[in-house]
């Protein structure tokens, strides 16, 4: 008998993804990005996140900040166009709630959207792009 020992990952239905593993939440004309359990887990202990980009506008696909973690720094891409309206202040102290909770407290911006939608994945099809 085999036990499969790993824990399948999280993947809100409710939110949406990109292939750069941030997530997306929707709400009216406002996003609440952050990044998934899948790309946390990759990075391992989270040291430090800088977003110096609020109140730019950020075309979809560009970096609007950084992530470290103990062994690498990564970009973090905008996963729509849009105006970033606020940084999650709890991250400068706290920078361990991308780890803890990558969906709620671990969010990053909230960004004004101004550009299309359309390119997000599901979270089926986000899982089926990280082999879950």
């Amino acid at each position: 008998m085999t036990f499969l020992n790993e824990q399948i990952m999280n993947f809100p239905q409710e939110l949406k993804y990109t292939k750069d593993h941030e997530w997306v939440k929707i709400e009216g004309d406002v996003a609440t990005i952050g990044i998934t359990e899948f790309a946390q887990k990759e990075l391992g202990d989270i040291v430090y996140v800088e977003v110096e980009t609020v109140g730019e506008t950020i075309e979809a696909g560009e970096v609007f900040g950084t992530v470290e973690a103990v062994k690498t720094v990564s970009d973090l891409f905008m996963p729509l166009t849009g105006e970033i309206l606020e940084f999650n202040d709890e991250l400068e102290s706290s920078p361990e709630l991308v780890n803890e909770s990558p969906y709620e407290s671990g969010w990053m911006v909230k960004v004004k959207i101004t550009g299309s939608t359309e390119e997000l994945l599901d979270a089926a099809a986000y899982a089926e792009l990280v082999g879950e």
